[in-house]
């Protein structure tokens, strides 16, 4: 297994560097199942935030990216169905794709619930408002 950075992830799904975008497709394009690219969450993280402060990617854009590397059968992401629930929570409503996880990753741990400050988190991911 190989793992994969954000950097390598981003010029792979934005397509925005003219050297390092074709080494990207390369790594990517060499993943097979036996020999799968691993994600981790923090990975994943720091992909959105690329993606939507320094390319401005809108959520529909974000939410198709991360949608395309969860379905990839060659790349393995770490805690992909709490990522796939966080991603529903993303699509669905306006709260951060952070605040998304971390209601998505709370019920598994056992958690009753998830309290927040955040109005939108508590509307859109679940969460409890105090």
């Amino acid at each position: 297994m190989t793992g994969l950075d954000t950097n390598i992830l981003a010029r792979f799904f934005l397509q925005d560097d003219p050297q390092q975008s074709p080494k990207a497709d390369s790594i990517m394009g060499s993943l097979t199942q036996r020999e799968a690219g691993w994600v981790g969450i923090a990975t994943v993280l720091e992909l959105v935030w690329v993606m939507s402060k320094q390319n401005r990617i809108d959520r529909t854009g974000i939410g198709k990216v991360l949608s395309q590397l969860l379905s990839r059968e060659e790349i393995v992401v770490e805690q992909s169905a709490i990522m796939q629930t966080a991603l529903e929570f993303y699509r669905n409503g306006r709260a951060d794709f952070a605040d998304c996880l971390i209601a998505a990753s709370a019920k598994p741990a056992g958690c009753s619930r998830t309290v927040t400050f955040d109005r939108i988190a508590a509307r859109d991911a679940g969460m409890e408002l105090l």
